[in-house]
């Protein structure tokens, strides 16, 4: 595993994190001792960075994390708030402070390492008050750092004005590249970049077929067509039927060294400004083999070139959701 700065905070983030979405339900069911089992298994294959929210079933992918990391320093642990309460129009710094309470309860933690703002609508990002209440938290020792995870580039560049952000967190990956618009700004800030959904909830995995059915409980059913929450964060906002097509597509140009995840993470790696990648898992198996995107070579200009292209003429025209 390989590590990289994290922005301004000092800490040497792996460049493989783990998402933890799917300990919340919305991925099908896993059950605790399974997600106990991810948890210890990322961190043997060297990863120090989790990725959370209060919002993931309602705290238990928090309770779960805290079950098993604790209150260890060594580990990176970031968390979320803005959607499990007061979305979208009750926020205050009353509100903030008894979510992060809640969080710190169920992580085991004296302080969080770093809290993100969870796609609150955008009037709160650009009049500031959020900010001021999670600079107001930090002073009170609950939390070291905040960022923002954000649903588009407007509300990134928005949140980059803050001159004390530590990270942004955004959707980025092949089916997905007009984020990197902005990277360099956000680097030449020392603001870290999550990159979130780098399989396209699995697309880019190349497993699945238009027959492929997921569970009731999965996202990827219910929300397919944006039918309980932004439909960028399902798919990335692409057609599933058209999603396989593109990804029987790209499949010849995956260098039989790698598996096409691995391809797809090591794609977004070879971006120097990212900091880290969050995949999940549900299963252990998928841990080592993402992980090891980490240690493959760059791909290569040519293979850049190429995927390029099949951006710009193939997929840029059909992302559904904001942009």
């Amino acid at each position: 595993m390989q590590y990289r700065v994290f922005g301004s905070t000092g800490f040497r983030a792996s460049e493989i994190g783990l998402g933890t979405w799917q300990f919340g339900g919305d991925w099908g069911s896993i059950s605790e001792q399974n997600a106990q089992s991810i948890l210890n298994a990322a961190v043997d294959n060297g990863i120090n960075f989790f990725d959370t929210a209060d919002v993931y079933g309602g705290g238990r992918s928090e309770s779960i994390i805290g079950s098993v990391f604790g209150n260890r320093k060594d580990l990176f642990i970031a968390t979320k708030l803005g959607r499990l309460e007061g979305f979208p129009d009750g926020y205050s710094l009353e509100l903030f402070r008894r979510c992060i309470e809640n969080s710190l309860k169920r992580l085991g933690r004296d302080a969080i390492d770093l809290i993100q703002l969870h796609c609150i609508p955008s009037k709160y990002l650009e009049n500031g008050e959020a900010f001021e209440w999670l600079r107001i938290l930090r002073k009170e020792g609950k939390i070291r750092f905040f960022g923002a995870s954000v649903e588009t580039i407007d509300e990134a560049l928005t949140c980059i004005k803050q001159d004390d952000l530590s990270s942004l967190q955004i959707i980025f990956n092949i089916f997905r590249q007009k984020p990197s618009s902005f990277f360099k700004e956000a680097a030449a800030k020392k603001v870290a970049l999550i990159i979130r959904l780098p399989l396209a909830s699995g697309l880019l995995s190349g497993k699945f077929t238009k027959d492929t059915k997921f569970a009731e409980s999965d996202h990827r059913n219910y929300n397919r067509d944006g039918n309980a929450f932004n439909v960028g964060e399902t798919f990335s906002g692409i057609k599933f039927e058209y999603g396989v097509e593109l990804s029987e597509q790209i499949k010849p140009l995956v260098p039989q060294s790698m598996n096409m995840a691995q391809f797809a993470l090591r794609w977004i790696l070879d971006h120097p400004e990212v900091s880290t990648i969050i995949p999940g898992a549900s299963r252990i198996d998928q841990v080592s083999k993402n992980a090891l995107a980490s240690s493959l070579p760059p791909l290569g200009d040519e293979l850049h070139s190429k995927l390029d292209h099949f951006y710009k003429t193939k997929v840029e025209g059909y992302i559904r959701g904001k942009v």
